[in-house]
């Protein structure tokens, strides 16, 4: 399948992208809206398995503590306060008039790679819908909500600098900006669900509980994958402790990610509310919806949206991201087909009922592989990203198949009223781009991509002729080994995340062990500032032996927290609203736990949590932090995403 080119749009790029500019508040936003209807006639036999119902049957008393569960009364959902709202600033990026080109002979291995992979290409085991936005989602604001539009900008003392870092490129003061008379108003007498900016989303209240998909597909435990819910408040006597969880009604589906039925992309509706979790299915394709509002600290199952439902309607299979959109729509990302050929489309839920819609791209139009994707309506764009298809990466991981190009090396630039492609844009040493964030200021036309097995970090930005471009910040180099499958080791990026207020980038490198954190004042010149070992491949002691490192001097030592030895690396991250704290988990997906940490699989993954410096950057370890899913009730489990009742900095788009 051909692959436009960066250069290349499916139509003259100033007749249809936005006009929206950096530098300016656009002061009237186009408000058509459009329908696509989606039919689609392909059925899928669905039979029944007694025996799985059955064991699950077996299990579910096991999963149910009534003296936990009921020991303490549900908290209430977080909700905003009705603060008067700092404006944002507009991006002062600095305008790029160049398009850079990329060949696509990045598609295959990075020169470094080549010479040692024929030597193992035999082995397949590692050891060790939205339209332009309405004023207020689907309703007419309430009085006093706020709008789309941001408020004239205060003057440089006003700003909270204590919580946030302004840079020229995000949150930049000093300088008013006239806006139509009446297009905002200050304050919010009743609201949606989240904040009304990422600033003040910073100002909420400190995170007391956190759910996690815990998975048991791969570990040879015969129970169903649960959704817990973890008590993190350091004052409550049950603290670090699993006080509840919620198993699925079928096994073998592989819970990973998870997102919201709606989020502060609804702050503006009070017809909203953030009550139910999305749980998409990596491997049976199924998608869970959680009520988390009728009692936070005990989920209980609200509906199941089968496999055969999205085959049906969409033509499409193993769904992975979701995000809620202002429509009141809630939309999920998928990686392939129902055969599980590669296939980066998105499914369409109706925020309330959840009923499938159809498909939010137009009919054809999925992109050639899929993950994870970030929308930003002010700039009419959404990006995704691509891992590889189902078939590709569904038993484990095999050299072969990356010598092949079986695996992404691209992201994917849509315009966001058309639904459709118009960049695919060829990563330099871009191999698996898996998150991607843009900047939380909704007038910033900046983000980043974490590439897994290139272990580069990519920013993509608008240029100032509308198009986009990428250009690789973070290499992290390889490390020559013995005892590994090849002479060179990968870190591995597999998770980032970008702080409320776009000063920090964090993430995480699987294989080599450590968690980072770069100042990204400057975009273009990300700089770190803080790094912490947390386990890992190379540990001393270990089956791994160092050679030749360009950035330690010597290998790093195991992990030990409360006793433990923790398996692994870091893996899924999640910030807290302040940025003061970082919630790690150590499991990949199953298959490749299996492959690249057999530990993981006998003992179980782990959550920890890290001590971030907000002012001078830093990351420390917090000793008295463990919660150790290798004691779970049924067996050990895989613990993947945290995710917060009030939202976070990886579920929340402010528009």
């Amino acid at each position: 399948m051909h692959r436009p080119t960066q250069t290349e749009t499916l139509w003259p790029t100033q007749a249809h992208v936005s006009t929206h500019r950096c530098a300016q508040v656009q002061a009237h936003r186009n408000t058509h809206t459009g329908t696509y209807s989606h039919t689609h006639t392909h059925t899928h036999a669905h039979t029944g398995n007694a025996q799985a119902y059955k064991t699950i049957q077996d299990h579910a008393q096991a999963y149910t503590d009534p003296q936990i569960t009921s020991a303490q009364a549900p908290t209430k959902e977080m909700r905003a306060q009705a603060h008067h709202i700092s404006a944002y600033a507009h991006v002062r990026a600095h305008a790029h008039t160049q398009t850079h080109t990329h060949s696509n002979s990045n598609t295959s291995l990075p020169g470094h790679w080549r010479a040692s992979w024929p030597a193992a290409l035999g082995l397949s085991l590692f050891h060790p819908g939205l339209q332009p936005r309405p004023s207020s989602c689907s309703t007419p604001p309430p009085v006093g909500c706020i709008n789309s539009f941001p408020l004239p900008l205060p003057s440089t003392a006003s700003l909270d600098t204590s919580t946030a870092s302004v840079s020229a490129h995000s949150w930049q003061a000093g300088q008013d900006q006239s806006l139509p008379t009446g297009s905002m108003a200050t304050k919010c007498g009743k609201c949606g669900p989240g904040y009304p900016t990422p600033l003040e989303a910073m100002k909420g209240p400190r995170e007391e509980i956190v759910y996690l998909p815990c998975i048991y597909r791969n570990t040879g435990t015969e129970a169903p994958d649960y959704l817990a819910t973890v008590d993190i408040d350091p004052k409550s006597p049950q603290y670090c402790q699993v006080i509840h969880r919620l198993p699925m009604p079928n096994l073998k589906d592989e819970l990973h990610h998870s997102g919201w039925n709606a989020c502060s992309s609804c702050f503006g509706d009070s017809t909203k509310s953030r009550n139910k979790l999305v749980l998409p299915c990596l491997m049976s394709s199924r998608i869970y919806v959680v009520d988390v509002g009728s009692d936070p600290r005990a989920p209980k199952l609200h509906k199941v949206i089968e496999a055969e439902d999205i085959h049906a309607k969409c033509g499409l299979g193993y769904v992975h991201t979701s995000h809620c959109l202002a429509s009141g729509e809630v939309m999920v990302s998928t990686l392939g087909d129902p055969k599980g050929n590669g296939k980066g489309g998105f499914v369409l839920l109706d925020g309330e009922t959840f009923e499938v819609k159809g498909t939010w791209e137009q009919p054809g139009g999925a992109a050639p592989l899929g993950y994870d994707f970030w929308y930003q309506p002010r700039h009419n764009v959404m990006i995704s990203t691509e891992w590889a298809a189902p078939n590709v990466f569904r038993d484990g991981f095999n050299p072969a198949h990356v010598e092949a190009g079986l695996y992404g090396s691209h992201i994917h630039v849509w315009d966001w009223q058309r639904h459709e492609i118009v960049q695919t844009l060829p990563l330099q040493d871009g191999l698996i781009p898996l998150e991607v964030r843009f900047l939380h200021n909704p007038d910033a036309a900046h983000g980043f991509v974490g590439c897994a097995l290139s272990s580069t970090i990519q920013h993509f930005y608008k240029n100032q002729g509308g198009t986009w471009s990428v250009e690789k910040v973070i290499q992290v180099p390889p490390k020559k080994v013995k005892g590994w499958l090849l002479p060179e080791m990968p870190s591995l990026i597999t998770d980032i995340l970008l702080s409320l207020d776009d000063r920090f980038l964090y993430f995480s490198n699987w294989l080599h062990g450590d968690l980072r954190q770069y100042d990204i004042s400057d975009p273009h010149r990300p700089r770190l500032t803080g790094q912490l070992f947390l386990g890992g491949s190379i540990v001393k002691g270990g089956p791994v032996q160092v050679l030749e490192d360009q950035e330690l001097e010597s290998q790093p030592e195991p992990l030990v927290v409360k006793g433990k030895r923790v398996p692994g690396g870091p893996q899924m991250i999640q910030l807290s609203l302040d940025g003061k704290r970082l919630y790690i988990t150590t499991s990949l997906y199953s298959a490749w736990d299996k492959q690249f940490y057999p530990d993981l699989i006998r003992e179980g993954s782990v959550m920890l949590q890290i001590d971030v410096d907000t002012i001078k950057g830093g990351l420390k370890l917090n000793p008295n932090f463990l919660v150790d899913f290798g004691k779970e009730p049924l067996g050990p489990a895989l613990a993947h995403e945290p995710r917060y009742p009030g939202g976070d900095c990886s579920s929340d788009i402010w528009l």
